[in-house]
């Protein structure tokens, strides 16, 4: 991580432990308790890594390099990352859990790709003797720590900059919402955060939870959202996400939507990035990584050394299975044409040249970013 990365990654994870968490109570009662397994001696760490997918390109471009970089700088460089992708399998994963702990990883960090399927594994690994932090996504089962973003704070994001794009027009006609999958619990809060601002101020003609996140299920559920509602109804789209985004407006344009109405999205993907400059994609939700993978980095080692972890989790959640967990919950940032230069760009997640491809050149020019 270069040093305006690292400036910018340290300044919001400042902001973020400074969200008022009161609701949530203090995490020092558990943070303060050391493990009762074994734990290591020194920085020769080993944490286990497990990712959910790779359609999603945060996974491999930041949330993965940011973790081994954090772990090695927490570690004096001794700390070693084992890391497994389950491509959107939750069997896979569970028995990527086994094989982490065949190999004896001191801790896992595990962004689960189904929430419920991974429990058993989360109490094989506790009954070994490795802590588990759940990352992104909270896992069920007996959790030691979680960081994630406010995920219920996301969709409240995503629908006032639906309604903001809307305007006085937001009655006109109907809306389209196209939620996660109902294997991600994010998804679940996404919907709700949505449902709160959205519910009453707009129409919902059609709603859809998207089949593993995928693009192409979003695709197929909108061209039928257009066929039963009219294209020329349609005047906005909820989509959870930007990969789900992409698919969305290729089924608008496929049905020959003179004017794309204003479409949501959420990761700050590249390709989400340009459909923005480019005015086919009204927003996405940055979601600040490194701030998140730092704190996963630095839970995961305190943890494997027994030390507390007090002072990066600030809060506690609940689990459908678990009370309390000792958790960090990162802000996030409503990502439009007007502030690419002062989120993406500013914190090195992409540079202007990366965004403005010969094709997004002209609409790069006229928002001032080359």
């Amino acid at each position: 991580m270069n040093t305006r990365m690292r400036r910018a990654a340290v300044a919001v994870a400042a902001g973020a432990m400074a969200v008022s968490l009161a609701a949530c109570g203090s995490a020092k009662e558990s943070g303060d308790k050391k493990d009762s397994t074994a734990t290591v001696k020194g920085n020769a760490i080993k944490v286990g890594l497990l990712l959910p997918e790779n359609q999603t390109a945060r996974y491999e471009k930041f949330d993965k390099p940011l973790i081994e970089k954090a772990v090695a700088d927490l570690t004096a460089g001794k700390g070693t990352v084992v890391y497994a992708n389950a491509k959107q399998d939750a069997t896979t994963q569970n028995s990527q859990v086994d094989t982490m702990i065949t190999n004896k990883v001191n801790v896992l960090i595990i962004d689960a790709v189904d929430s419920k399927a991974i429990a058993g594994s989360v109490k094989k690994a506790k009954e070994a003797g490795i802590p588990v932090v759940a990352y992104d996504r909270l896992a069920e089962g007996p959790i030691d720590a979680y960081t994630s973003f406010d995920n219920e704070e996301v969709g409240k994001v995503q629908g006032k900059a639906l309604l903001e794009a809307l305007g006085d027009k937001a009655k006109d006609g109907q809306i389209v919402m196209m939620n996660g999958s109902v294997t991600d619990p994010n998804a679940a809060l996404f919907k709700k955060g949505a449902h709160s601002v959205l519910d009453g101020k707009v129409n919902i003609g059609k709603e859809y939870d998207t089949v593993e996140w995928k693009p192409e299920n979003a695709n197929t559920n909108m061209a039928a959202a257009l066929s039963a509602l009219g294209k020329e109804k349609v005047i906005g789209v909820y989509s959870a996400n930007d990969g789900m985004a992409g698919g969305i407006i290729t089924a608008l344009k496929a049905a020959g939507v003179p004017t794309l109405p204003p479409v949501t999205g959420q990761d700050a993907e590249l390709a989400g990035v340009q459909r923005i400059v480019a005015g086919e994609q009204f927003m996405s939700v940055y979601k600040p990584y490194a701030p998140e993978a730092e704190a996963a980095a630095k839970m995961a080692v305190a943890l494997a050394k027994g030390d507390s972890i007090a002072t990066v989790a600030t809060a506690k959640v609940d689990s459908p299975s678990a009370k309390g967990i000792p958790s960090l919950l990162i802000p996030v940032v409503s990502l439009t044409k007007a502030n690419v230069k002062d989120t993406v760009i500013r914190d090195n997640v992409y540079t202007a040249d990366e965004i403005c491809t010969d094709k997004y050149a002209a609409a790069c020019a006229t928002l001032g970013l080359k």
